[in-house]
């Protein structure tokens, strides 16, 4: 593996059936709402050949996570969204591939994202030979606001749909630095 390339594997438990979690991870352009310390914004692709039947369209992202520097990518989904889970590829300043797997465990579900991806930003390229633990610390930084995030989302929903008591869930963390949300 090179200087420039990660390989990640994330497990996550959340309350909540695979099905909720497909609906919550499938939908791109809602991450900006429910997992904002990640997602600054999502644009989706217009035009283009039309995706394959239940995959959904490509959409451009600007994402960052601890540390001051974002990064802008398409993620291209290339599997439709199950409750078992789906697959995808990014090109930008990430090029690579992803896949989430939703496995039950009782009332919960155990989420499995594994990630691998070459970095193509300048910045992180010419400096990945140096700080590649830092960038990867500031990944997993990322993916744990997810869970969090992600279980809240949940509770949001769970408590919207009549499935738990109503009651008062905190937003998501928001992105460090929102200051520094340059373009780049």
């Amino acid at each position: 593996m090179g200087s420039t390339d990660y390989q990640f594997r994330t497990v996550w438990r959340v309350a909540g059936t695979p099905e909720e979690v497909a609906a919550v991870l499938g939908d791109a352009s809602a991450l900006p709402r429910w997992w904002p310390s990640v997602y600054l914004s999502v644009e989706p692709v217009a035009g283009g050949a039309e995706p394959g039947p239940g995959i959904a369209r490509p959409a451009r992202l600007h994402t960052k996570g601890w540390l001051p520097y974002t990064l802008r990518w398409t993620l291209t989904p290339t599997e439709p969204v199950t409750s078992r889970g789906f697959a995808l590829t990014a090109a930008g300043d990430l090029n690579g591939t992803g896949r989430w797997t939703f496995e039950p465990d009782g009332p919960e579900t155990v989420i499995t994202y594994d990630w691998h991806v070459s970095t193509a930003k300048p910045l992180l390229r010419r400096l990945s030979w140096l700080l590649k633990p830092v960038f990867a610390a500031n990944h997993r930084w990322a993916m744990a606001r997810g869970q969090e995030s992600l279980a809240l989302e949940l509770r949001r929903r769970r408590a919207a749909a009549g499935i738990t008591a109503p009651g008062p869930v905190p937003p998501p963390p928001p992105p460090t630095f929102a200051w520094l949300q340059w373009g780049g």
